[in-house]
């Protein structure tokens, strides 16, 4: 079972840095989900920024949100 996300902080070029309950902190890359409609609005950086950790994953305040499993199989490991 893969760990819920506990802290996510948005950085740069559409990345965010997010760190699991297992203390992995990872990062996931937005811009492929910009060819989805629904994402299309996080192009906007003050929209972008309002991410935060809501259930077992990550949303934004405009509903949007990451599949929990894509979110940690589809995120890079912090070196």
């Amino acid at each position: 079972m893969r760990p819920r996300a506990t802290v996510v902080k948005p950085l740069d070029d559409y990345k965010l840095l997010v760190t699991f309950g297992n203390n992995e902190t990872k990062i996931f890359d937005v811009k492929p989900y910009f060819d989805f409609i629904p994402f299309r609005e996080l192009q906007k950086p003050d929209v972008f920024k309002t991410v935060h950790v809501s259930g077992l994953s990550i949303e934004w305040q405009n509903g949007v949100d990451i599949c929990p499993d894509e979110l940690y199989y589809d995120s890079v490991p912090v070196q």
